[in-house]
């Protein structure tokens, strides 16, 4: 069943004079391409709420309502950011730590700087500011969920230029994640310089490509 999120969260730091910032992710799941995050900092009005009446987990959006509600979002908070870590970078440190590299990163990008942080499940042990990693959050928590929007359209439009780079995987279409055109195009062509040869489907194909699988998790 759809949630729309709220500010129950926001409001209580609203009311201790605290500017917070909303932290979601993606493309953890991919098999190629970086891990984005987005950062949102929503003016402490609670008529933000029905300004951005729409704007939800990203994954419950089609891709016409994620691009749309980007540039309203964009254009209606306080301060936004979308950062990035490589999938070189993944495959040097592990995915979870290079996805609060790339939180960290969007935090670095925001014209105004948060008293508190609202993170989707993760805690960002690299920042000493205060937060809360919220179960869901992407379903909860307008920060959360208009963050979730940025950090996916942002790794989509991404995809879709890097696609040009590396012609035949169909990048422009799956944005890196595991689907069986994937797995034909990576057994065909052999690994891209974008692929994740830390993930399971790509390691295996470098040794031998008898077990990769097709299993999808977007995210």
């Amino acid at each position: 069943m759809r949630q729309d999120p709220d500010l129950s969260f926001e409001m209580p730091l609203w009311s201790s004079g605290l500017l917070a910032a909303g932290l979601d992710e993606a493309g953890r799941g991919a098999w190629a391409g970086p891990v984005s995050a987005g950062a949102v900092i929503l003016p402490s009005d609670p008529g933000i709420l029905e300004r951005l009446k729409g704007v939800r987990d990203s994954k419950q959006m089609t891709p016409r309502q994620r691009f749309s509600w980007a540039a309203k979002i964009k254009n209606t908070v306080l301060a936004w950011g979308i950062g990035y870590a490589s999938n070189q970078e993944i495959d040097s440190i592990g995915i979870l730590p290079a996805t609060r590299l790339a939180m960290l990163r969007a935090l670095a990008m925001l014209s105004i700087q948060p008293r508190h942080l609202l993170v989707d499940a993760l805690r960002l042990k690299e920042s000493g500011l205060p937060q809360t990693a919220i179960i869901r959050g992407d379903s909860r928590c307008l920060s959360i969920a208009a963050a979730s929007v940025l950090a996916k359209t942002g790794r989509d439009a991404l995809m879709a230029e890097l696609a040009l780079a590396f012609p035949g995987y169909g990048l422009e279409q799956h944005k890196g994640y595991g689907t069986a055109r994937h797995r034909q195009a990576m057994c065909d062509l052999g690994l891209s310089p974008l692929h994740r040869r830390s993930y399971a489907p790509c390691r295996a194909l470098e040794e031998g490509g008898s077990r990769a699988n097709t299993g999808s998790n977007d995210s």
